[in-house]
């Protein structure tokens, strides 16, 4: 299926690794021209090569605190020069640390809200005017199951991004207008280095090895399998496309049928 987006300039951020790298591939593979963002310099410039040798179309990799106003400010800047304005965005970031209610330290919510909600809403900020004068953008923002269903020890992560879904859901009727999608894409359990923290964190407060809990996770997954970013990253793809101009203000599960609610 032809997506319609050759040639169109995507940012994805936190894309060195896990399900933003699988967003960046699949993205590439529809010969986007692609910039992706890390806080680790080396990591994203080498994933940034990856890609792009991978798909033989242009990646370039930036280093940015997507937590830290000024450095969206600096990201998108860099952007601009080397590729253009930004026409896709996928928004994303690490998840805070794990704990409950009365284990998490006050100092903690503002870092949380910095990093899951307000790197979203700069991000968003910054692109919206030029997608607005093309009349034409692609916003797909990853959040987490967790929006439906809070995830227990997952406090920070549970609260910041319930609170990034009200902002797109707002945000996707006013840009609707000026034929800007606005979605989110809800992952489960999927193979990335939050959920190496997650069964190591699961694993201590229950007793249990990381190995027993990892057969727990896939256990309760309908599918019977962990989720791959590769799979992830085409969904994302899908919702970046023409042929989805007419899906916005959706929230799109991508689970292996783990969440059992009806809405």
């Amino acid at each position: 299926m032809d997506l319609g987006i050759s040639g169109k300039i995507a940012l994805v951020a936190a894309a060195s690794r896990g399900l933003g790298r699988g967003c960046a591939q699949q993205l590439a593979a529809e010969k986007c021209r692609v910039a992706i963002c890390s806080r680790n310099a080396v990591a994203v410039k080498h994933a940034a090569i990856e890609i792009a040798a991978q798909n033989e179309t242009e990646v370039l990799g930036f280093a940015a605190d997507v937590g830290k106003a000024e450095e969206v400010g600096r990201l998108l800047e860099d952007v601009r020069q080397s590729l253009g304005d930004p026409e896709i965005l996928v928004t994303n970031a690490g998840g805070p640390p794990p704990g409950t209610f009365v284990s998490t330290a006050l100092e903690e919510y503002e870092k949380a809200l910095n990093l899951n909600l307000m790197s979203a809403v700069n991000l968003i900020h910054g692109v919206v005017p030029a997608m607005k004068a093309k009349g034409w953008g692609r916003i797909i923002a990853v959040t987490s199951i967790s929006v439906k269903q809070p995830i227990a020890n997952l406090l920070l992560s549970n609260m910041a991004r319930a609170g990034l879904t009200g902002f797109l859901k707002t945000i996707s009727t006013e840009l609707a207008p000026f034929g800007i999608t606005v979605n989110a894409l809800l992952p489960g359990t999927h193979k990335t280095s939050r959920l190496d923290q997650m069964l190591k964190d699961t694993a201590k407060r229950a007793n249990k090895s990381e190995e027993e809990v990892y057969r727990e996770m896939v256990d309760a997954i309908p599918c019977k399998t962990i989720g791959d970013p590769a799979d992830f990253g085409a969904a994302a793809a899908f919702l970046a496309g023409t042929r989805a101009r007419y899906i916005t203000g959706q929230n799109l599960l991508i689970d292996g049928g783990r969440y059992s609610g009806l809405l």
